[in-house]
C-alpha cells in the first residue's frame, strides 16, 4: 500500500505544479478563463490525492482489490474531469460537442466512484486496526 502512497503523492505534485502554474498565468494576464479548471486542478488534483496519499502512508487497507479500484479511478478521474473541463469551458480544439461533455461526464464520474470507494474503505477494517 506504501506503492498507492507514493504514486498519488506523485500524481498531487503534478496538479500542484500545473495548478500553480495556471494560476500564476492567469494573474500575469489578467484573464480568468481558467479559473473552474484551476481551481478543481487544485482541489481535486492536488489536495484530494495528496489526502489519500497520506491516509495510505497510515493505513494499509485489507480489501486490496478496493483500494486499487480507488487508487485508479482516483488518478483516471482527476485527470479526466480537470481535462474535461478544460475542453468544455475554453474549447481549445473545437472538438465535438457531444465528445467533449461525454470527455468531462465520463472523467467526473469515474472521480465519484473514487470517492465512493474511499468512503467504503474507510469503513471496513484495515492491518492497523
Amino acid at each position: 500500500m506504501n506503492t498507492y502512497s507514493k504514486t498519488l503523492l506523485r500524481f498531487s505534485a503534478i496538479f500542484a505544479l500545473i495548478g500553480a502554474f495556471l494560476g500564476s498565468h492567469m494573474a500575469g494576464a489578467g484573464g480568468y478563463e481558467f479559473r473552474t479548471v484551476h481551481a478543481h486542478i487544485l482541489v481535486v488534483g492536488w489536495l484530494t490525492l495528496f489526502a489519500w496519499s497520506v491516509y495510505y502512508k497510515i493505513y494499509t487497507p485489507t480489501n486490496k482489490l478496493l483500494a486499487a479500484l480507488h487508487v485508479y479511478a482516483a488518478i483516471i478521474g482527476a485527470i479526466g474531469l480537470t481535462v474535461g473541463m478544460w475542453l468544455y469551458y475554453l474549447r481549445p480544439f473545437n472538438l465535438p460537442d457531444s465528445f467533449v461533455t461525454v470527455f468531462f461526464i465520463v472523467g467526473g464520474t469515474i472521480l465519484l466512484l473514487s470517492f465512493l470507494f474511499f468512503v467504503i474503505l474507510t469503513f471496513m477494517k484495515t492491518k492497523d486496526d
